[in-house]
C-alpha cells in the first residue's frame, strides 16, 4: 500500500484537473494549485464538468461525485502544499516553466516530500538537478483523459532513490491504473512510438503521397487503431506534438522524430487543431470534432459488378476469390496446375465453413458465393474477366509467367492490378506491358486476421497508381472496390504504400527499444494498448505479422529511402533468420 495520504496537484488544466480527480477517487486529500483565481476557476469548472459528465452517463452518483470534489482543496498559494507527501507537477510542457515550478515546490515541501512531473517528453533528470532533492523526484505520466486511461509511465533517473520510485508505483497501482516503471528517455515508451508514427504520416501527406482523408481511413481500417494519425494530431494539438516532437530529436537525432516542416507552418501560423478549430483539418468551432473543409466527393464512374480474374491459388488469392463472390461477383481464377486448383477450392470451403461456425454467413449465401467461382489452370479463362488480380508469389518465375500471360490475354478495355507489397507497382506494370492499364491493389487485414488460413482481408484497399497509370483505370478500379464492399484509399507508387510505410517503422521502432532493454515486452505492449488505444501493442503485432514480413517491408523500404532508421533491427533479422517470434 503506498505511503502516499495527502496529495497536491500544481497546475489544474484538462490533465491537472483530470489528476486530481484520480487522486481525489482513490481517497487521498488533495490540494491543487493554480497561478491565479481565474485560472482556479477554469480548474474548478474542469473538475465539475468531469465529475458531473460521469454522474450523467451513470458512473458515480450525486453523493460520489460531491465527496470527490469536497477531498480536493483550491488554492493559489504554494504554502499551502507544506504538508504533502507527494506533490504532482502538471504544467505546460515547457522546461524552464516546469524549472521554476520545482524551484518553488523545493522551497515550500516538507524534506521527506517525494516530487513528480507529469511531463511527457522532457527529461526528468533535468528538472531534478535543479532542486535540492534530486533523488526524490520522479516521473509520472498520465494519458488524457487520466480518469480514464489506465496506463501511467513511472520514470526513475539515475538519481531516483528506490524507495521514491516504489512509492508512487504502488500509488498508481493502488488508483486502479496500470504502472509501467522505465528509464529516462525524451518521450518514454508510448510517446517515443507514437510520434515517429504520427510525425511520418504528416510527412506523407505534405509530400502529396496520399490525401489526409486517404491516410487516416487506411490506418484505421487497415490496422484496427481508433483513429487517424492525422486525425489524432489535431486532436493533441499541434502545439503541443510540436514540442514532443522538438523534445525527442533533441536527445535522440533520429531524423523520424524531426518535426515535419508543415507541422512548424501550422503552428507558427496558429493553426494548432480542434482546440483552436483548425489545423490539419478545419473544424466547426473550436474544440469541435465535426470537420467542414472535406472534399467533395468526386462523382463516381458508373460501373457493373465485373467479372473478376485471379491469377494465383495461395492464400492471398484465395482471399480476394472470397470476397469478391461474397460480394456477388462472379469469379474466375486460375493456378499452376490441377493439384493447386483443388487446393485453392478446399481452402476457399474450409474459409466459408469458418464463417458458418461464427455465424457471419448463412448456408443459402456460402452456396451462392461458391457458384460463383470457377477455377482451373488455363490462363484463357481470364480472357473475358473486366478486373484482373495477379496474387502470385512475388519474384518467382510463376509470378513472371503470371504477368506475361495477363499482358497478352487481357481484353483491351480491362482493368489489370497486382498485388505486389514490397516491389514496386510499376516494375509488374512493365512486366505486364500495358503499363496504362495497370495499378496497385494492396489488401490490408485487420488485427488477428493475418496468419489464418482463408482469412478475409480488411474492408480496406490501398489503390496505387503508378507515373503511367491511366486515371481513367484507377478512377474504375476505387468504383469496383466499392462494389464489392471495399473501402478504396489512393497513394502513389512508393514502398509500403500508406499501410506499411507507417506501420513497420513504428513496429522497428519497438523491436529497437526492446533490443537496447530500455523496456521489457509487456511494458512496450501495454503502453501502445493501455495509452493510446492501440487494439495490440508492437511486440505482438511483430510476432503476428512475423519478423521475416517486417524484415522484408523494412528492406525495401530502407531501399527506397536510405533512411538508416528504417533498416530492420539487428533482432528482427535474428528472430527472421531463426524463424522464431519475438517472445
Amino acid at each position: 500500500m503506498s505511503t502516499f495520504v495527502k496529495v497536491g496537484v500544481v497546475g489544474l488544466g484538462t490533465m491537472g484537473a483530470g489528476i486530481a480527480e484520480v487522486l481525489a477517487r482513490g481517497g487521498l486529500d488533495v490540494v491543487g494549485i493554480e497561478i491565479d483565481d481565474d485560472a482556479l476557476a477554469r480548474g474548478r469548472a474542469h473538475l465539475e464538468s468531469s465529475t458531473g459528465r460521469a454522474v450523467k452517463r451513470g458512473r458515480l452518483t450525486q453523493e460520489a461525485q460531491a465527496e470527490i470534489l469536497d477531498r480536493i482543496t483550491l488554492s493559489t498559494a504554494f504554502a499551502d502544499l507544506s504538508d504533502r507527501d507527494l506533490v504532482i507537477e502538471a504544467v505546460p510542457e515547457r522546461l524552464e516553466l516546469k524549472r521554476r515550478v520545482f524551484a518553488e515546490l523545493d522551497k515550500v515541501c516538507r524534506p521527506d516530500a517525494v516530487l513528480a512531473t507529469n511531463t511527457s517528453s522532457l527529461s526528468v533528470t533535468d528538472i531534478a538537478v535543479t532542486t535540492d532533492r534530486p533523488t526524490a523526484i520522479v516521473g509520472v505520466h498520465f494519458f488524457n483523459p487520466a480518469p480514464v486511461m489506465k496506463l501511467v509511465e513511472v520514470i526513475g533517473t539515475v538519481l531516483t532513490e528506490p524507495a521514491a520510485l516504489t512509492g508512487v508505483t504502488e500509488l498508481v497501482r493502488g488508483l486502479g491504473k496500470v504502472p509501467v516503471t522505465i528509464g529516462d528517455r525524451a518521450g518514454f515508451v508510448a510517446n517515443r512510438l507514437l510520434f515517429g508514427y504520427l510525425n511520418q504520416a504528416v510527412t506523407m501527406y505534405d509530400s502529396g503521397h496520399a490525401s489526409r482523408e486517404d491516410i487516416d481511413t487506411a490506418m484505421r481500417l487497415g490496422t484496427g487503431v481508433p483513429m487517424g494519425p492525422l486525425t489524432l494530431l489535431d486532436l493533441i494539438g499541434l502545439d503541443t506534438s510540436l514540442e514532443v516532437l522538438e523534445a525527442i530529436y533533441r536527445e535522440s537525432r533520429d531524423h523520424r522524430h524531426a518535426p515535419a516542416p508543415i507541422l512548424r507552418e501550422l503552428v507558427t501560423a496558429g493553426l494548432l487543431g480542434r482546440k483552436n478549430g483548425r489545423g490539419l483539418y478545419t473544424y466547426e468551432k473550436p474544440g469541435s470534432a465535426v470537420v467542414v473543409d472535406t472534399p467533395a466527393a468526386t462523382p463516381a464512374p458508373v460501373v457493373e459488378r465485373p467479372l473478376v480474374g485471379v491469377a494465383g491459388s495461395g492464400r492471398l488469392a484465395v482471399r480476394i476469390i472470397e470476397t469478391c463472390a461474397r460480394a456477388g461477383a462472379d469469379v474466375r481464377f486460375v493456378a499452376s496446375d490441377d493439384a493447386e486448383v483443388k487446393r485453392a477450392w478446399l481452402t476457399l470451403e474450409e474459409s466459408l465453413d469458418r464463417s458458418l461456425t461464427d455465424g457471419t454467413l448463412d448456408e443459402p449465401t456460402k452456396k451462392a458465393a461458391l457458384e460463383r467461382v470457377t477455377g482451373g489452370p488455363e490462363p484463357s479463362r481470364l480472357a473475358e474477366c473486366d478486373l484482373i488480380i495477379e496474387a502470385v508469389a512475388e519474384d518467382t518465375p510463376g509470378q513472371r509467367s503470371a504477368l506475361a500471360a495477363i499482358g497478352e490475354l487481357a481484353k483491351p478495355d480491362a482493368i489489370l492490378a497486382t498485388t505486389s507489397s514490397t516491389t514496386s507497382v510499376i516494375e509488374r506494370a512493365m512486366a505486364i506491358g500495358r503499363p496504362a492499364s495497370v495499378i496497385g491493389l494492396h489488401f490490408a487485414a485487420l488485427p488477428g486476421d493475418a496468419g489464418k488460413p482463408g482469412n478475409k482481408p480488411g474492408n480496406v484497399v490501398e489503390v496505387v497508381c503508378t507515373a503511367v497509370s491511366s486515371a481513367e483505370v484507377a478512377d474504375r478500379a476505387a468504383a469496383l472496390a466499392g462494389l464489392l464492399g471495399l473501402v478504396p484509399v489512393r497513394c502513389r507508387d512508393r514502398a509500403g504504400f500508406i499501410i506499411d510505410a507507417l506501420r513497420f517503422p513504428y513496429l522497428n521502432d519497438a523491436a529497437r527499444m526492446l533490443e537496447a532493454g530500455y523496456a521489457d515486452a509487456d511494458s512496450i505492449d501495454a503502453a501502445m494498448t493501455l495509452g493510446c488505444g492501440y487494439p495490440a501493442g508492437p511486440i505482438a503485432e511483430l510476432d503476428r505479422l512475423g519478423p521475416d514480413v517486417a524484415t522484408g517491408v523494412l528492406r525495401a523500404l530502407h531501399a527506397e529511402s536510405r533512411e538508416p532508421a528504417l533498416a530492420p533491427a539487428p533482432l528482427l533479422e535474428e528472430y527472421a533468420t531463426a524463424g522464431r517470434t519475438l517472445r
